[in-house]
């Protein structure tokens, strides 16, 4: 998905988050003024305060000079207010100045013309004394900004620019008992010329390109000696995980104008340690602790940190602190794991990952942040539980690098991250050829620099963080890698670094390991099989069958009823929910093909029905193969992003769950093909397959496959008994199906399951099948899609009739949260099954709960089965209201029932 590819692509811009989710749904009440009250700051050594808030103007509505902006008592008259990481349109948006953006096309409507001068980010906040030094400490301005303190400048544009840059300003001189001012001028942001953040081709761009300031600014108090950049270095014996070294580290900066002695003392669980340090004025000295001087740094039996599903997720904490006859003066904290990473190639070139000496496949989804950079912690936490009921163990993030918070929770679910620089603007621009992004001037080397250093030193703590990916599309040159990696090594950087996340290599550290040879639109199922372009073989750092289409209930709350009807009417039709990109400007592929393959859509509900079945059998598909195919002993597939794993708004492709966090067909495949132990149809060669994810091995199992008609008749069974299959992602062939089987009609249906030892169904998993393949094109292969020239004929379900599915529900309700559990029954009296049967559990409005967990989902039932599912959820998701569920799928008769 990538700009750089793009004929006419319109590169755009973005990055962190701040604000909360009830800004996203649409206009709120306009406020006018300042936040309601200054920050309080602590007066305590070490003490650390964000700033809680701004008024923001834009510098076209005010004359006044930065002296008076800058000072208290400046009366902010019908500024807006702002959060404490807000972008300027952030802010707009929940002042209600603008509609909802993420509902038709009202986000064109919005001036971009108001966010192309610099605006004014004024707060105030108070300090009780003036005895302890003050700094101000602070990233994620967009694009840059000067700086004042109570009227006088601290820093100018060229000091503060760059995302990523952190900065420290010593601001002691200025600030004064009672209330201080710190006001920002940040200038606009345009990605192709700045080292910021861009949209590329995720999605339309916001107007004001992200402009604001996305994380937080704090002030910090200390004494006379600060403490700066502490760390743990961790070194874990690996394969025994008996022992682990470790080793801390932090620089004593002594910021007064005489010479100190400061003594150094921490801790870390009942170890402790502590070290005397003599410093010239303003003289800054490391200090180190070692297990030669600190025996107890050498762990015995250390509480390992594992990625989730291969162990716990144990952390501990650093603690120092400085000071100075006897007197804190500074203090530190970190939290950190004990965890081993590496990732070599193996002898096909390809990057494999090992988490303390075990190998995994990577299986994960591309991050977005909400499109306008809005941070809400209770948002990104149900994405990343979503994440593990998925079954995935990695988030990619290219570019918008989130805040700490994300990283925290990250290391407490077990979800490990991919960070690195984005593609196809500033970031890459002395390296991508002819795409968008301008070459770098002298002064760009130094901020790309600052922006690795401090990236560096904020994430190699996080245990959940595996590597960094220095490029996307493109590797660095040689002035731009050796510039990353001698900040990363200064930092003590722990993981492995990757050249890019395409199949490029960059002079030190040589072939990156990864391929990015899509698609990026739509394929067919057994594209997955083929060890070639995009198929299950080697690392694939961002792939998938392009579209996912949302719910109804999304639909309709995204788009107008006339959008609505070209949806599904139009397949040529620009759809402004998709991408600016002029390649996936239209749904025509996808459409093109599930008309080839399932028919003719007859109405909206039925081109949605039609997608959710498509998008399931081709996600699922992709993870099947990659799974599958994990421990080939040729070409083997190391791992597979899913392009993407969610979206910063309401859209219509790249997304596993949609903006709302609703899911269908993509969420439900991926979650089938990832279950612990599954049972697969392989769509290259008829294997029925049996993985397993787990770390132990399994045996005594059955496995059967059975093929049906549309209707229910059946015309093959075969029962496979004995079957075993080791751990760590391992598989086995229990069958083959036969090429051939007499009287199955060109659409058929495979039923396959698995049971243990005692007789208890483990897996099950139902294909719909053609008896005439989908034919791929590889000679015509694009970078974005491999061309299908026949179609698979499935257009044999549209003959299966309604068939009664029965639900019984009810609801038990503890510390918040809901628990609903439903039994689905095809109660029908003839041979046809309930395919893709979906339930959801819906509110008195007959609107989705949500976010909510469901054990399984999208079943297929034949007549006299019966399933037993629970969903979970927050239980002031419901409003008040009892709740119900609806049943609805490819041919069960809808109705809802209560869940009370």
């Amino acid at each position: 998905m990538k700009g750089h590819r793009l004929p006419t692509a319109a590169v755009v811009l973005g990055l962190l988050g701040s604000l909360t989710t009830s800004a996203w749904a649409g206009p709120h009440t306009h406020r006018t003024g300042p936040p309601d009250r200054p920050t309080r700051v602590s007066s305590a050594p070490g003490g650390s305060t964000a700033l809680s808030g701004y008024a923001i103007q834009s510098t076209a509505k005010v004359s006044d000079a930065a002296s008076a902006v800058s000072s208290p008592g400046y009366p902010a008259t019908g500024w807006y207010p702002a959060g404490p990481r807000s972008t300027v349109l952030a802010a707009l948006l929940a002042d209600g100045v603008y509609a909802d953006p993420f509902r038709s096309t009202n986000q064109q409507k919005i001036p971009k013309a108001d966010f192309q001068v610099p605006w004014w980010y004024r707060s105030d906040f108070t300090v009780t004394d003036t005895e302890e030094r003050t700094y101000l400490d602070f990233s994620g301005v967009i694009s840059a900004a000067d700086v004042y303190v109570d009227g006088k400048q601290v820093a100018t544009t060229k000091d503060v620019t760059g995302a990523y840059t952190d900065h420290e300003l010593d601001v002691t001189s200025l600030v004064h008992s009672g209330t201080n001012t710190v006001a920002f001028r940040v200038q606009p942001n345009d990605p192709d010329k700045n080292l910021t953040m861009g949209w590329i081709d995720w999605l339309q761009p916001p107007p004001d390109e992200n402009m604001g300031i996305v994380r937080d600014v704090l002030v910090r108090r200390g004494g006379p000696v600060a403490l700066r950049d502490a760390h743990v270095v961790t070194d874990l014996d690996v394969p025994s995980l008996a022992s682990a070294d470790l080793t801390v580290k932090a620089r004593a900066r002594n910021d007064s104008g005489a010479p100190v002695t400061a003594t150094v003392s921490g801790g870390i669980g009942t170890t402790t340690f502590e070290k005397t340090v003599t410093l010239a004025a303003h003289e800054t000295r490391a200090v180190t602790f070692t297990p030669s001087d600190t025996p107890g740094l050498r762990l015995t039996s250390p509480r390992v940190w594992w990625p989730a599903g291969m162990g716990g997720q144990p952390l501990y904490d650093l603690n120092l602190t400085a000071s100075v006859s006897g007197t804190p003066s500074d203090t530190a904290h970190e939290t950190f794991g004990i965890r081993d990473v590496r990732a070599p190639l193996n002898s096909d070139g390809a990057r494999r990952y090992q988490v303390n000496g075990r190998r995994l496949l990577i299986k994960g989804g591309g991050w977005s942040p909400d499109e306008f950079l809005r941070w809400d912690r209770t948002y990104t936490e149900d994405r990343l539980k979503y994440a593990l009921d998925l079954g995935l163990n990695t988030i990619r993030l290219e570019g918008h690098l989130e805040p700490d918070e994300f990283f925290d929770l990250a290391d407490r679910y077990g979800i490990l991250t991919l960070p690195g620089w984005e593609c196809c603007d500033k970031w890459e621009g002395q390296v991508n050829g002819d795409e968008s992004g301008e070459k770098w001037t002298a002064a760009d080397y130094p901020v790309a620099k600052a922006s690795m250093a401090a990236e560096a030193a904020r994430l190699r703590d996080h245990p959940s963080v595996i590597s960094f990916l220095i490029g996307s599309d493109f590797a660095p040159d040689a002035t731009i890698e050796k510039n990353c990696l001698d900040a990363l090594q200064a930092a003590d950087w722990p993981d492995p670094v990757v050249a890019a996340a395409s199949a490029n290599s960059s002079p030190q550290l040589g072939g990156s390991g990864m391929k990015m040879t899509g698609p990026y639109d739509w394929i067919p199922p057994n594209y997955w099989y083929a060890k070639r372009e995009g198929g299950a073989t080697g690392f694939n750092s961002e792939t998938s069958a392009g579209p996912d289409i949302p719910t109804l209930d999304t639909l309709r709350r995204m788009m107008t009823p006339a959008e609505l009807d070209t949806l599904w009417q139009n397949p040529g039709a620009k759809q402004y929910h998709r991408s600016p990109s002029s390649t996936f400007g239209t749904l025509k592929l996808y459409d093109n093909a599930l008309t080839g393959r399932y028919g003719a859509p007859t109405g909206l509900t039925d081109y949605v029905r039609k997608a959710q079945l498509a998008q399931y059998e081709n996600v699922r598909a992709q993870f099947e193969a990659y799974g599958r195919n994990a421990t080939d002993s040729s070409k083997p597939s190391t791992g597979v992003v899913y392009w993407m794993f969610n979206s910063g708004w309401t859209s219509l492709h790249w997304q596993l769950m949609d903006r709302y966090l609703d899911q269908g067909g993509a969420y439900f495949g991926a979650k089938k093909a990832n279950e612990p132990l599954h049972i697969q149809y392989s769509y290259d060669d008829r294997s029925v397959d049996v993985v397993d994810n787990r770390h132990t091995a399994a045996s005594g199992l059955t496995a059967r496959a059975t093929l049906f008609d549309p209707d229910g008749t059946q015309r093959y069974d075969r029962t496979v008994t004995g079957v075993k299959v080791d751990g760590d992602g391992a598989h086995t062939t229990a069958l083959t199906l036969p090429a051939s089987v007499s009287g199955l009609p060109t659409t058929y249906l495979a039923r396959l399951t698995l049971t243990d030892a005692t007789g208890k169904e483990v897996s099950r998993n139902v294909y719909w099948l053609s008896t005439r393949p989908d034919t791929l094109d590889w000679a015509g292969t694009d970078w974005y899609y491999t061309p299908t020239t026949s179609y698979a004929d499935l257009r044999g379900l549209s003959s299966m009739a309604q068939v009664p599915v029965s639900a019984t529900a009810s609801t038990a309700s503890a510390g918040g949260t809901s628990t609903t559990t439903v039994t689905l029954r095809n109660t029908g009296t003839g041979k046809t099954p309930s395919l893709l049967t979906d339930v959801h559990v819906v509110d008195a409005k007959g609107q989705p709960v949500l976010p909510v967990r469901w054990s399984d989902d999208e079943v297929s039932l034949w007549p006299g089965e019966s399933v037993t599912l629970t969903a979970t959820y927050r239980t002031s998701d419901l409003q008040g209201d009892a709740p119900r569920v609806r049943v609805s799928g490819w041919n069960a008769r809808e109705l809802t029932a209560a869940a009370g």
